[in-house]
């Protein structure tokens, strides 16, 4: 199982992105070996404006698509409620209420490697997934 964060998301949809490469060779080779991709609909919701705002509606509502073939943990109200309490905790302007939940999520489910391009997740314990 690979959490799959904005970062790569983002790194994978924009040729022009420094890590796009990267990206592309660990997405690719994590498709190879079968991997599931695992993401959360915070994730969803942050990616499609992301891309939609730096590249356009057309590749935002493709990726929509596109995650329809990844595992979609859905946020309830008591993990929604886990992450605030995190975020609170982490007293840093530079961890995000989107990354707080991403933790909870591998938390809770037993995900150790994330494809991200975010040094928080490595801060957090998290290990990047490499290929």
């Amino acid at each position: 199982m690979i959490f799959l964060d904005t970062s790569a998301i983002y790194a994978l949809a924009d040729r022009d992105d420094e890590h796009h490469q990267e990206a592309v060779r660990i997405y690719q080779a994590a498709l190879t070996k079968r991997e599931s991709i695992i993401v959360h609909n915070y994730i969803l919701v942050e990616s499609a404006a992301l891309l939609q705002r730096r590249l356009s509606q057309q590749i935002a509502v493709q990726f929509l698509h596109d995650a329809e073939s990844f595992t979609i943990i859905w946020i309830d109200e008591d993990l929604h409620a886990a992450a605030r309490k995190r975020l609170e905790a982490s007293h840093s302007a530079q961890i995000s209420f989107v990354d707080a939940i991403s933790f909870q999520v591998m938390t809770r489910h037993g995900i150790l490697s994330c494809l991200t391009f975010d040094k928080h997740f490595a801060q957090e314990g998290f290990s990047t997934y490499t290929a």
